[in-house]
């Protein structure tokens, strides 16, 4: 039986031991019962039990969910034609998620290819090795209106199909029904859709406001001279290149033609000089520089600039005792620099001089 006080009686160490072995059994524990389903699928076992397919003997009599069965069902058929893959579930440097998106471009050529290939990577690596090898067409670009928010009262349980058909049916003008908000049912926030159909290409997909519909209409009829079809994917292409310029200048301090006599500001402000803002960026690759245990912080998003040497603590705004530092290494520094916990410093308080984030400031010159 598993008990929660018991693990919450263990101390840190004890703790991060303890769940990296359960991590590695894990591992070990689904290649064997990778393997043992391919030798169970040869054998036709699941026949005697009562199931017409090892499918459904996973799902019904180990419990497995659908999703569940169908990688490791995947990783076991594949594992009889390449036995490496055991090895590799075993060690970590391969997942079921990636044999799984592997296995519609996979054969008995190139199948070994492809799973070192993706040993090691992310799932969204390694759909883009599955769209180099099978590439899609670029979809059309299509702006249409949303459906309606849908309320209880109008989609009763007992007619999801009626509901369903109606949602994707072209929009038309609803008849207002006064009701209380409450009874209204709310989107939830889901991040964009985004997938590689091909080495050089993605298809995104998401919902843009009202206003920010206007000014697609705005800036397609401002660019009809030089895209005449009004193609939105190349105008927020273009308009990204704008934005991701214009965030470099004001969070990095980036720059095509940097002053060749930077203003002098005193090594002991607060301040941080564009000059020595750009030279931290670069030499930290504009990632999180924190070293832990286990290698170097991989996070590229909400940088800030940390003092190695806490400037509560006498430490210079210079090159050399400053680094970046994602917002959650940023609080954990200032965590054990104050000698309390994280969540006690707030949002506002991630800094080792427990000051504002440097990236939250104003615009600053270059």
């Amino acid at each position: 039986m598993v008990s929660l006080s018991a693990v919450a009686s263990l101390s840190d160490a004890a703790l991060l031991e303890h769940v990296g072995s359960l991590a590695t059994l894990e591992r070990r524990t689904t290649a064997e019962l990778v393997a043992s389903l391919a030798e169970l699928d040869t054998r036709r076992l699941y026949l005697g039990a009562g199931c017409s397919s090892l499918f459904t003997y996973c799902t019904q009599v180990l419990l497995l969910s659908e999703s569940a069965a169908y990688s490791r069902i995947a990783a076991a058929r594949w594992g009889r034609k390449f036995p490496e893959i055991l090895d590799w579930l075993a060690d970590g440097s391969l997942t079921l998620t990636a044999i799984t998106l592997l296995v519609p471009v996979m054969t008995s050529r190139n199948g070994l290819a492809l799973l070192n290939r993706a040993r090691h990577k992310s799932r969204r690596q390694v759909e883009r090795i599955v769209a180099e090898l099978n590439p899609k067409p670029d979809v059309a670009t299509v702006v249409r209106k949303t459906p309606m928010p849908v309320t209880s009262m109008q989609a009763p349980s007992h007619d999801f199909d009626a509901a369903a058909h109606e949602a994707s049916s072209p929009p038309t003008q609803p008849t207002p029904i006064p009701m209380p908000t409450s009874l209204l049912t709310t989107r939830t926030a889901r991040p964009p859709d985004v997938r590689p159909m091909s080495a050089e290409t993605y298809r995104v997909q998401f919902t843009l406001s009202l206003r920010g519909y206007e000014q697609l209409c705005r800036a397609q009829d401002l660019l009809r001279h030089t895209i005449p079809n009004g193609d939105a994917g190349v105008i927020f292409e273009r308009a990204l290149s704008v934005l991701v310029e214009d965030l470099e200048r004001t969070k990095l301090a980036a720059t095509a033609r940097p002053q060749r006599s930077p203003r002098a500001t005193s090594k002991h402000s607060r301040h941080i000089a564009a000059a020595v803002k750009r030279e931290v960026c670069r030499r930290d690759g504009d990632r999180c520089a924190y070293v832990g245990t286990h290698g170097q912080c991989s996070e590229r998003g909400f940088l800030e600039f940390h003092h190695v040497i806490p400037f509560a603590d006498g430490g210079e705004t210079t090159v050399a005792n400053l680094q970046l530092r994602c917002r959650a290494h940023n609080q954990h520094e200032a965590a054990l620099w104050a000698g309390v916990d994280a969540c006690q410093l707030g949002p506002n308080r991630a800094g080792t001089g427990l000051a504002a984030p440097e990236s939250a400031r104003g615009r600053e010159p270059p």
